[in-house]
């Protein structure tokens, strides 16, 4: 594969990703189209990683700890919406809003 195909897969991440996150009103599924827009930076990262230096491991210890700072937070991103819901059975963004009191 060339490094077209990779940032053309990133692209396409990107894009659902977005189209998710501004379309849909439910914090899982906007946390989801984030954890979408997140992964095409991590496979745009490693695609250049890859072709500007296959022959050194620095790039693959970078994607690593990327996917692991994302993992880390989409699990407190969904602590967090999961103790919004349990106050107050609130699971879309425009009900988050009476929770000022």
């Amino acid at each position: 594969m060339t490094l077209q195909t990779f940032l053309l897969l990133a692209v396409a991440l990107l894009a659902v990703g977005l189209y998710g996150a501004l379309s849909q009103q439910s914090i899982v599924m906007i946390m989801m189209g984030l954890e979408l827009m997140v992964n095409a930076v991590i496979v745009a990262g490693a695609a250049f990683w890859f072709y500007v230096s296959p022959a050194r491991p620095d790039g693959q210890v970078v994607v690593l700890v990327a996917v692991t700072l994302m993992a880390v937070e989409m699990a407190m991103g969904f602590a967090v919406a999961i103790a919004i819901f349990r106050s107050g059975e609130i699971d879309m963004t425009d009900m988050a809003a009476e929770l000022k009191d």
